[in-house]
């Protein structure tokens, strides 16, 4: 099972340290908090950070947390400075990154989608056929990103009827159906 850190914001070389935890939503009450989704689905990590870099029209601004409220249904985040709706609905939007050491602990058979990009995917006889450049969120559910050895990028549903487990320490996973990206 696979966690989405969504899509990659930070260069190559940063990727695989710096997380997206969640998105910025609407503001909430009238203190200065956001509603905030995250993007593991899970929320009791949040409660260790402090600060966080926020990603808003290609632009990162570093932020103290003031305050953060797990609601049975919400994330809420007040950040320091933020003290009014009007505030807080500036960010509305923004990606909340963060330090691999805060994103949510993986369970046994679980990785992040962030560790996938640049596996080679190849064929179950070892031919390589291109590398993951991104995990998408589509309509239906994720999509891999696969740039091909000729340049071309097609997207492929990430399940398990088309792709094998991820080997992590050999950095590849194996395509099932090579007629899926015809």
């Amino acid at each position: 099972m696979a966690r989405n850190s969504n899509k990659p914001i930070v260069s190559k070389s940063e990727r695989k340290t710096r997380f997206v935890l969640g998105i910025v939503g609407i503001p909430f009450g009238l203190e200065g908090f956001v509603k905030v989704k995250p993007l593991s689905g899970e929320t009791d990590h949040f409660l260790r950070l402090d600060k966080v870099t926020l990603l808003l029209n290609e632009k990162e601004k570093t932020c103290e947390i003031a305050e953060i409220v797990l609601r049975k249904e919400s994330l809420l985040i007040r950040f320091a400075g933020i003290n009014n709706p009007e505030a807080a609905e500036v960010l509305g939007g923004a990606r909340i990154i963060a330090g691999r050491e805060y994103a949510a602990p993986l369970k046994k058979g679980e990785y992040y989608i962030e560790d996938l990009k640049g596996f080679d995917v190849i064929t179950g006889e070892g031919e390589i056929l291109g590398h993951i450049t991104d995990i998408l969120e589509g309509g239906g559910g994720q999509l891999a990103e696969i740039e091909l050895l000729s340049g071309e990028i097609r997207l492929v549903p990430y399940r398990k009827e088309f792709f094998g487990e991820p080997n992590i320490e050999k950095s590849r996973i194996e395509l099932l159906k090579r007629w899926i990206l015809e």
